[in-house]
């Protein structure tokens, strides 16, 4: 039986072929592979900073409520002093001489009594406000990591479907989700002032 020159390039030519491919699809998958082990390493690490992040806000909530029930506990005193302070004023000016120093007494003690309530009051206004920047500032660094989440949620799923389509195409459009979803985190993690206002109002 005669060998067919043409016939046997050709099928040499179809090998070739079938063996570039087969090599560009395990460099696709190993690029998918590496992709997902690092993204998920990221996450990882992400998740664990965003979890403290949510203990922290969740413990400057607590306190800024607690500081205002003690602001408004301190604020009724306040007043009940100088309601009484000012009873006591009144009363004295009609008050015996020889109770004058025993109302001044009283009305002196309520005054320094509401001096103190005011100052304390003060203080604890202070610590309420300070709690809801605490707040505002570890929210804003959780809202970092979410949006991170999401993206990096998002190019997980189209790495998946790179895998199973084997596009390499898919795998670079891959890519602007997952830099903005590694930009995104590294924000969160470094302090960095990167807040997509917008988009996080839109997703919240």
């Amino acid at each position: 039986m005669d060998i067919d020159p043409v016939e046997t390039v050709e099928q040499l030519t179809e090998q070739q072929e079938e063996a570039r491919q087969d090599k560009a699809t395990r460099q696709l998958n190993i690029w998918v592979a590496i992709t997902v082990a690092l993204l998920a390493t990221f996450m990882g690490i992400c998740k664990v900073k965003d979890d403290n992040i949510v203990q922290a806000m969740q413990q400057s909530q607590a306190n800024k409520i607690d500081h205002w029930a003690f602001y408004q506990a301190r604020n009724m005193r306040e007043e009940l002093a100088k309601s009484t302070e000012l009873q006591l004023r009144l009363a004295s000016k009609n008050a015996p001489a020889d109770q004058k120093a025993e109302y001044q007494a009283a009305i002196d003690s309520y005054a320094k009594l509401g001096k103190e309530q005011h100052e304390k009051k003060e203080e604890l206004k202070k610590q309420a406000e300070q709690d809801q920047i605490d707040y505002d500032n570890a929210n804003y660094k959780d809202d970092q990591f979410d949006l991170s989440d999401a993206l990096l949620a998002i190019a997980i799923s189209l790495l998946a479907v790179t895998a199973l389509t084997r596009q390499r195409w898919l795998y670079f459009l891959t890519l602007v989700p997952t830099g903005f979803g590694v930009l995104m985190g590294l924000a969160g993690l470094m302090g960095w002032h990167i807040h997509p206002t917008a988009l996080v109002l839109l997703l919240s």
